[in-house]
């Protein structure tokens, strides 16, 4: 990927996931964002093309829940995979991601849920 039509923004508030995912990913030829707080991830989706967001579900104060029905609403083309280290992963899908990555996860597992969410969100 180029800076095609849209970019993976990672949404976590610990920085080695971040890091991870975008090293990762952007060896797979994704552009990858980076957001810590639901407000940077707020500005993100406001300013650059999203096509995917990782999106942690316990960010601190902030719930990764509050952005998904938020994606939901005003770009509903934007695929979301949440991050999960509890065992409430399997109930998350209910609540409209299009994918849970449960915490840890391998590398693979990163790599294919991005592609097959970024092939059906057109990245």
């Amino acid at each position: 990927m180029d800076g095609g039509p849209g970019a993976v923004l990672v949404v976590d508030d610990e920085a080695s996931i971040r890091l991870l995912c975008k090293v990762n990913l952007e060896i797979e030829g994704y552009r990858v964002l980076e957001a810590a707080r639901l407000e940077a991830a707020r500005e993100a989706l406001r300013s650059e093309p999203i096509g995917v967001v990782l999106l942690d579900v316990h960010l601190g104060p902030d719930d990764g829940r509050d952005l998904l029905g938020e994606v939901r609403a005003e770009r509903p083309g934007v695929r979301v995979a949440f991050f999960s280290g509890t065992a409430e992963g399997e109930s998350l899908g209910d609540l409209g991601a299009d994918a849970v990555i449960p915490k840890p996860f391998t590398l693979e597992e990163l790599t294919e849920t991005v592609g097959r969410l970024a092939s059906s969100a057109g990245v």
